[in-house]
């Protein structure tokens, strides 16, 4: 293929005037039997960019030619030692930044498919390993363009397309669950004319495309097959069969994967036959075990009903993080008694001027958000995150609140809120937790919060509580319910109700000494008694 046609396979080699230099990303164009795809190098390694299946090419080049595109610019090509095929474009300065590549469009060399682009299934958090689709917005067939918005995943968050084209095929449909993340979910075209063509097409089943064939003028020994499953794992001593280590008493023999697999699912290795290299339990068993139905099998007593409910993902993300906080982070708790009464007589005066001004009601919660925010800034340690080799303290005080609802619990957050009014806070709050209730929280309603406040209390009448770190915050404030006590009066033996609610601080111990969450808590209960002091 000449550099000329090679210019015209793509429309996107046409617009170069249009791109951006970027002095350390190249772009590679690798050719297999049926589809190519483009990776950018970087330290001569090939990786993956976007949904795009991409590959490195670690067959030698040779016979490197120089050609000119007409930008002012030069370009060098490689042919592989046993191809004709121009197999690399490097040095190509386009629209990428510094090695990363926003969108690839890998080209088939085969003429049933012309140049298209799969969609990868998009990470939504850096914890996120599969998702769901709840919809898809845009059918197959329908022109898109960037910017637009192609699907919905459970949690309903959008996904946007990045390049103009027609929607050909979707891999899956609408209600598909846990699709990994990178897994083809769709394919674009082009051209509206190519669409027919990726009728029945199927996406290839291994993650990467095959690596060019090495040459076979000496062929070495190959190796002895091993399990794709068993391949990352060490290999361990020859142990006994399994049936012979279950009658004996020892332990059983099963991959790590299995393991952890079976933990999860809460399956006795026991109950599982194993179909690996001397009984050895593999991860598959554990599937095939679960596939049947075994789990309910091992944990339903006899004539006890029950209902298996579905994890959704944002209790998954929840689950692990929660775990994450508990094992890697030092807890210690502090807790602090605050007298409300004057709190509770101030929110009763400001209500009725918020009912004139057809504000939102200012609540109890309302008014602990901007006592905890305002503390923060007069004790900036507890606004901070442990980074290993450093604490990072913010300057934004950022407060997640805490939102049961029928999906999962939810932590929407607001933006500085020591810099914002009451009556503000309280339309931001109910406008957010009204979205978490709709599960229709967007990743920018929920992600950067610096400091976390649940209140157990107002809703629940919950007295007192420990609340779990939100990582990777330091602490999390929990508020109980207020009750009435009977204290001592202002005139010997006389006696007056008070009313208080309790405060726990959770602690991050790695970030804030006891001293300084005390500190925190001093300022936190001075607000509460004396709320007037907040509208300074």
């Amino acid at each position: 293929m000449s550099a000329a046609q090679l210019l015209r396979h793509s429309r996107k080699l046409r617009s170069l005037q249009n791109a951006v230099d970027c002095e350390r990303s190249s772009l590679v164009r690798y050719f297999s039997s049926s589809s190519g795809s483009f990776i950018v190098k970087e330290n001569g390694l090939g990786k993956r960019t976007g949904g795009t299946r991409l590959s490195k090419h670690s067959q030698p080049a040779k016979e490197l030619e120089t050609f000119s595109v007409g930008v002012n610019r030069s370009y060098t090509w490689t042919r592989a030692s046993n191809s004709r095929i121009p197999s690399a474009v490097s040095s190509l300065n386009g629209s990428f930044s510094c090695g990363q590549v926003a969108s690839a469009r890998p080209f088939s060399s085969s003429a049933d498919l012309p140049p298209h682009q799969e969609i990868g299934m998009p990470s939504l958090s850096p914890t996120m390993t599969e998702g769901n689709i709840a919809k898809w917005l845009k059918k197959e067939g329908d022109k898109v363009s960037p910017g637009e918005v192609l699907c919905e995943d459970k949690a309903t968050v959008e996904m946007e397309c990045m390049e103009e084209g027609y929607l050909a095929k979707i891999i899956h449909g609408d209600g598909a669950k846990e699709i990994k993340v990178g897994e083809i979910i769709a394919v674009t075209v082009e051209e509206e004319g190519d669409i027919e063509k990726f009728k029945d097409y199927k996406p290839s089943s291994s993650a990467e495309p095959a690596a060019p064939t090495e040459s076979k003028a000496q062929p070495e020994p190959s190796p002895p097959k091993v399990d794709e499953k068993e391949a990352s794992k060490t290999p361990e001593p020859k142990a006994p069969k399994i049936e012979e280590a279950s009658q004996s008493g020892d332990r059983i023999f099963a991959s790590p994967l299995a393991r952890k697999l079976a933990e999860d699912n809460n399956v006795p290795l026991s109950s599982v036959k194993g179909t690996g290299p001397d009984g050895r339990i593999l991860k598959a068993d554990i599937e095939d075990y679960l596939a049947k139905g075994g789990h309910k099998e091992a944990f339903a007593a006899p004539g006890l009903g029950y209902v298996d409910i579905p994890n959704a993902q944002i209790r998954k993300v929840t689950a692990n993080r929660l775990l994450a906080s508990k094992q890697t982070i030092p807890h210690y708790y502090l807790t602090v008694d605050a007298r409300v009464d004057k709190l509770v007589k101030l929110r009763g005066e400001l209500n009725p001027l918020q009912d004139a001004s057809g504000g939102k009601k200012i609540s109890i919660n309302d008014l602990v958000i901007k006592a905890a925010a305002l503390a923060l800034r007069k004790v900036p340690q507890c606004n901070s995150s442990w980074m290993n080799d450093f604490i990072r303290q913010y300057h934004n005080v950022n407060i997640n609140v805490a939102v049961q609802t029928e999906h999962g619990l939810f932590v929407p957050v607001i933006r500085d809120a020591d810099k914002k009014g009451l009556g503000t806070i309280a339309e931001e709050v109910k406008q957010l937790a009204q979205k978490a209730r709709d599960n229709s929280l967007k990743p920018a309603d929920y992600e950067g919060g610096t400091f976390t406040v649940s209140n157990l209390g107002g809703p629940f009448g919950i007295k007192q509580f420990c609340a779990i770190i939100n990582p990777p915050q330091s602490a999390i404030l929990a508020i109980g319910s207020a009750e009435k006590r009977v204290i001592p009066g202002s005139a010997d033996g006389q006696y007056e109700f008070g009313s208080f609610m309790s405060a726990t601080l959770s602690c991050d111990h790695r970030v804030i000494d006891g001293a300084i969450g005390a500190e925190f808590l001093k300022a936190f209960k001075g607000y509460i008694e004396n709320p007037t002091s907040m509208l300074l």
